[in-house]
């Protein structure tokens, strides 16, 4: 509240106290207390029962109560007590602001006599308020130059309390400058002022700072403080000063353009614009002023072009700094430019040879480089070396100059050329380095000999074998280039029974393929050792050798041989004697014959073929021994006749025949007996004439269909000849190589073999023999389609799938030489050989694994050959090697095809280890021709259990 407000509310009270006294002397009596401020609610003023001249119950009866005007009510009346009591708190600096003294005027009412009674209650004076400024902080500018003495007003404090209590006194903080002097006013108010003591400066300290303190003198004193800022304002009277006088900076000259290198600082004591500086270079050379910047304003040199140590190393200059006043200060400003490693070393190849032979020696000249670097010091050291592990090395020659030669020799089958890559690295830091890079070709020499690619050959020709069928080829490389690796294959000098070997094999100087020149026989020599030479085109050439086995094969070419019994030279047959006695088992006999084969064409086997009383001899398969079958009977016809056949188990099997005369008696004169009839029968018996009956016929039937074979070949002929001997070419009709028959039912490639065939017209029938087979293609066959059916060629001629051919044919007496293409056609017979490497494949999964996850991976494939061939191991062709793969009698797996010729088995339901343990996947894999063929592989699965179930109670509760 404001003391002018305080002020006109104590008006209001002293007015109302005149009127109550006006009614008090009316016909009332006025009753005074005295209390202190700030007393609590329900505090005791006095005891107005007493002072009325009542009993305390009696203020209730008689209606005694306070009087009230509408202000607020300070005061109650306590009915038990009788007293007088505060009714709330009582601030006497609120109630009578600015009075000396503060009374509070109530009347008190008895209504029973209707008399009112004037009550003053006088509130005295506490210390309960401290004096105050109303700013608590002030700032005051004195000018540094201000005269002493100089007086400066400052804030007076308020204290809301009365006397003593009321503000008494100011103080101000010791200080070196300044005093306080109070002075009073008329007001009777104290107005406190600063008195400047001692000249300021401002240099010296720009800012004084003073705490001002009012006192009261009541109990207990309380102050108040306010603090006081004087700032001293600057004059311009101080010049400005460096903080050396010479400034010394080392720069590298790689700095980039606008580098701030230093700063020159000048400082003025003075402030604000006298302590504004301006910088300004006072001497500077041209070069420099080209290279440098200084800032005017804050001092900061930076250059504006690019250092160059080469060019200069050093820069001096003079810089001054000058305020608003003018006054100026100078310094000196050194710049030494150091040297960086900033230009890399330089190669030049003064001297260069492309190529060298690789058998030049040790220290060989390849190229002469010289090496600068522009930088000094240990910038402009240089080193040169070689990157990698190469045969070169780098030799010092004069100066800068280096020279590249060879340290070991060199090898071109090892490596051809070189990609040589100099470096040359200075001793900067960081290093810099240039790389040169050189190409260096080795020429060739010869100096390897031919190799072949095995230590020895082994070859092997069936004998009986067509004159310039190839046996084998040899291959021999030579490392070398060009002529030197050019090789040429002859065979060692050697003979053979007597006659040279170039008689019996020859070989192509260019290819290494070796032919036969004659049929070789397996009964003359099994086998052939020859020497190859290959030699290479250098000079001098080279060359080296290689041995060759030749192993003859047999073949069934050699009917077997009866050496017992002996065929009586004088045309009689042999008799073997059987006597009556005999057991069944009795040996009669034993037919003894050997074969000139070997192996299996050589093993033989007997059979009894035809017998004048079957049932009664028995000849032993492998031994040939002739047995009795049974116990001979007097009924038995004493001369019995057997024919033995002895058969080899060759291709085609061949035999030999026997005929015995076995003579059945019990003694010798039996036998001399019927001797005259055994010996040189003169008509053959029935046996021997049925014999040469079927013989006949069969001539007859023979000669009836060559008959009927020769007339279809005459008419053939003379419409085919003219197209097989033609005078321009020559050349025989051949079947084209793309065509196709149908085998079987099945559409199947043909495979062409071509030969070349010579025919000659010294005889009708003429033979295709092949010198030098050139297959277009190579055909694997089985077992099971195996089949001797011969291809028809145009015209009279007939080609089976083995290598003999035979051409029917008439013409002049003259040859010719052409290509037969010979086509052989497939047939779906080979099964669909799933390429697994086991028959059964067990797997293990987690019976969690997700849907789609993959087992197993299978390969299935199929040996024939077609024209979308997908599968390579399959000789079938077209649909017939196009492979299904099948899963059978399965719902949680499936088969995936996820690359050529591969499957993946794929989990396609969830696999539950608690229902099944393991589960038996069988997989088909089938081709698609008319015929299809399949083949089956199985694949045992084990599903490994997961920790996915709870446990679970028998019982519930």
């Amino acid at each position: 509240m404001t003391p002018a407000r305080l002020h006109q509310d104590c008006k209001k009270l002293v007015l109302l106290g005149v009127l109550l006294g006006v009614q008090w002397e009316t016909g009332c009596t006025q009753i005074h207390y005295s209390v202190p401020e700030e007393l609590e609610k329900g505090s005791r003023v006095g005891n107005i029962a007493k002072d009325l001249g009542l009993e305390p119950w009696e203020l209730e009866e008689r209606g005694v109560r306070i009087v009230s005007r509408g202000r607020t009510q300070l005061f109650a009346l306590n009915p038990r007590s009788g007293s007088l009591v505060t009714a709330g708190r009582i601030d006497r600096e609120e109630l009578c602001m600015g009075s000396i003294k503060c009374q509070l005027n109530l009347e008190i009412l008895m209504e029973d006599k209707v008399k009112i009674y004037g009550v003053v209650v006088e509130v005295r004076d506490i210390n309960d308020n401290a004096p105050y400024f109303q700013e608590g902080e002030l700032e005051i500018k004195m000018s540094e130059n201000a005269a002493t003495g100089m007086r400066f007003p400052l804030p007076h404090a308020w204290d809301p309390d009365i006397g003593k209590n009321s503000l008494q006194s100011y103080e101000l903080s010791s200080n070196t400058h300044f005093s306080l002097d109070v002075q009073s006013g008329a007001d009777g108010n104290k107005y406190p002022e600063l008195v400047l003591e001692r000249a300021l400066d401002r240099e010296e300290k720009a800012v004084h700072h003073l705490v001002l303190t009012a006192s009261d003198a009541g109990y207990p004193v309380r102050t108040g403080t306010a603090r006081i800022r004087v700032v001293v304002v600057d004059v311009n009277d101080n010049a400005p000063a460096f903080a050396q006088s010479e400034y010394r900076v080392s720069v590298p000259e790689n700095v980039a353009v606008g580098t701030e290198l230093l700063l020159v600082n000048a400082t003025d004591p003075d402030e604000g614009a006298n302590a504004e500086v301006m910088y300004s270079f006072r001497y500077v050379d041209n070069k420099a002023a080209q290279v440098f910047k200084l800032d005017c304003n804050l001092g900061t040199i930076s250059t504006i072009g690019e250092l160059n140590h080469e060019e200069s190393g050093f820069y001096e200059m003079e810089v001054q700094a000058m305020d608003n006043a003018g006054y100026s200060a100078r310094a000196k400003v050194l710049i030494t430019v150091l040297d960086v490693n900033d230009n890399a070393p330089e190669v030049v190849v003064t001297s260069l040879s492309s190529s060298i032979l690789e058998n030049s020696p040790r220290g060989t000249l390849i190229a002469l480089l010289n090496v600068n670097d522009q930088d000094s010091g240990e910038n402009g050291q240089v080193i040169c070396f070689i990157q990698g592990n190469l045969p070169f090395k780098l030799e010092k020659a004069y100066g800068n100059y280096y020279s590249l030669v060879t340290d070991t020799l060199l090898d071109r089958e090892l490596v051809p050329s070189y990609n040589i890559t100099v470096t040359a690295t200075d001793r900067g830091s960081p290093p810099l380095s240039t790389e040169t890079h050189i190409t260096l070709n080795v020429a060739d020499t010869n100096d390897n000999p031919p190799a072949f690619s095995h230590a020895s050959y082994s070859a092997y020709i069936l004998e009986n074998n067509p004159r310039g069928a190839s046996i084998a080829s040899v291959t021999a490389q030579d490392p070398d280039y060009g002529e030197n690796a050019r090789v040429t294959y002859s065979l060692a000098e050697d003979s053979l029974q007597g006659a040279p070997l170039s008689s019996y094999i020859s070989i192509n100087s260019d290819t290494g393929v070796l032919y036969a020149l004659r049929p070789f026989d397996y009964e003359q020599f099994r086998n052939l050792k020859l020497q190859v030479m290959a030699h290479d085109s250098g000079d001098p050439p080279l060359s080296s050798n290689v041995s060759l086995s030749l192993f003859v094969l047999d073949q069934n070419d050699n009917s077997p041989e009866i050496l017992f019994p002996a065929v009586p030279t004088d045309g009689s047959t042999g008799v073997e004697l059987a006597p009556r006695s005999a057991e069944p088992g009795y040996l009669v006999t034993k037919v003894v014959a050997v074969d000139r084969d070997s192996g299996q064409n050589a093993w033989l086997s007997y059979r009894l073929l035809k017998a004048s009383e079957p049932g009664l001899f028995a000849v032993g398969l492998h031994t040939g021994e002739v047995r009795t079958a049974r116990a001979l009977l007097f009924s038995d016809t004493l001369k019995q006749s057997l024919v033995v056949a002895v058969q080899d188990h060759g291709r085609p099997p061949l035999s030999a025949t026997v005929t015995l005369t076995v003579a059945v008696a019990d003694s010798i004169p039996d036998v001399l007996a019927e001797l005259g009839s055994l010996e040189s029968p003169a008509s053959p018996d029935d046996s021997g004439l049925t014999l040469y009956l079927v013989v006949a016929v069969a001539a007859v039937s023979c000669v009836f269909l060559a008959f009927v074979i020769v007339l279809l070949a005459l008419r053939l002929r003379r419409w085919h000849t003219s197209r097989l001997l033609q005078a321009s070419g020559g050349r025989l009709a051949g079947v084209p190589t793309s065509h196709f028959e149908g085998v079987d039912g099945v559409r199947a490639l043909l495979q062409t073999y071509s030969h070349e065939a010579w025919l000659t017209a010294d005889s009708r029938g003429s033979h295709v023999i092949f010198p030098q087979p050139n297959y277009a293609d190579t055909l694997v066959s089985q077992e099971s389609c195996e089949k001797s059916e011969p291809v028809l060629l145009s015209g009279d001629s007939v080609f089976s799938k083995d290598n003999h051919a035979l051409i029917q044919m008439e013409r002049s007496a003259r040859s010719r030489t052409t290509r037969i293409p010979t086509l052989v056609v497939d047939a779906n017979c080979n099964p669909s050989t799933s390429d697994f490497s086991q028959n059964v494949y067990r797997v293990s999964l987690q019976e969690d694994l997700p849907l789609g996850t993959s087992m197993v991976r299978l390969r299935a494939t199929d040996l024939d050959k077609g024209i979308k061939v997908e599968i390579k191991n399959d000789p079938d062709p077209g649909e017939n090697r196009e492979v299904k793969c099948l899963v059978q009698e399965n719902t949680l797996f499936r088969i995936e095809s996820f690359t050529s010729n591969y499957y993946k088995l794929v989990t396609v339901g969830a696999l539950e280890w608690e229902q099944t343990l393991e589960y038996n996947v069988t997989i088909t894999a089938a081709d698609r021709s008319k015929a299809p063929l399949s083949s089956s592989r199985s694949i045992i699965q084990h599903s490994g259990d997961v920790n996915n179930n709870a446990p679970v109670f028998r019982q519930a509760s």
